[in-house]
């Protein structure tokens, strides 16, 4: 980001610092143990309030996110902060992370849930898309003797509540409930 901006490493580490501690952006943290694989280790930046993120993109009616190219990003950014959020309110640690290889395998957040990550994707396209559960599969891949085996959840743009094979696909607006039997 440093270069991106034309700033020196120092002084962005700095700026970031700051905007963290203002509850205006949060780092939300790799997850990584001992797995014999190439994993990336930096963190995710996500902002506090995604109307804000929305404003800084440009973004000025409501039904231009619709049709805006980074839409998807910030329907991430909406449910890795309501699901930080969820734990925050419960007087909970944080226990949210994001799991990514270096091939670019990714999950986009991992709860803990009894000590083991359970694996929360994250959509906002309109077409439920079978490509949508891939991240799944590789969870199982990598995770082989996780309890949640097989299981996750998708967080989808849509209303839309069902289960397929295994996953149960939700939408936003049962975020809290689902988030909830995540956690029991």
């Amino acid at each position: 980001m440093a270069n991106d901006t034309g700033v020196s490493h120092v002084a962005a580490a700095q700026w970031i610092t700051i905007l963290e501690a203002s509850y205006i952006v949060y780092r939300l943290k790799p997850y990584y143990s001992n797995i014999g694989k190439r994993l990336v280790k930096s963190l995710k930046l996500y902002f506090y309030d995604v109307g804000l993120a929305a404003r800084l993109l440009g973004i000025e009616q409501p039904e231009h996110v619709s049709k805006h190219p980074l839409r998807g990003n910030l329907f991430e950014n909406l449910v890795v902060m309501e699901s930080l959020k969820y734990r925050y309110n419960r007087v909970l640690p944080e226990n949210i992370y994001f799991f990514r290889d270096s091939r670019g395998n990714e999950i986009d957040l991992l709860m803990l849930s009894g000590g083991f990550p359970f694996p929360v994707e994250i959509k906002s396209g309109e077409t439920l898309n079978p490509d949508y559960f891939k991240g799944f599969t590789y969870f199982d891949s990598v995770f082989p003797d996780s309890p949640h085996r097989g299981k996750g959840m998708l967080i989808y743009g849509e209303q839309r509540i069902e289960t397929r094979r295994g996953i149960q696909v939700t939408d936003i607006e049962t975020l809290p409930r689902t988030i909830g039997q995540v956690l029991i």
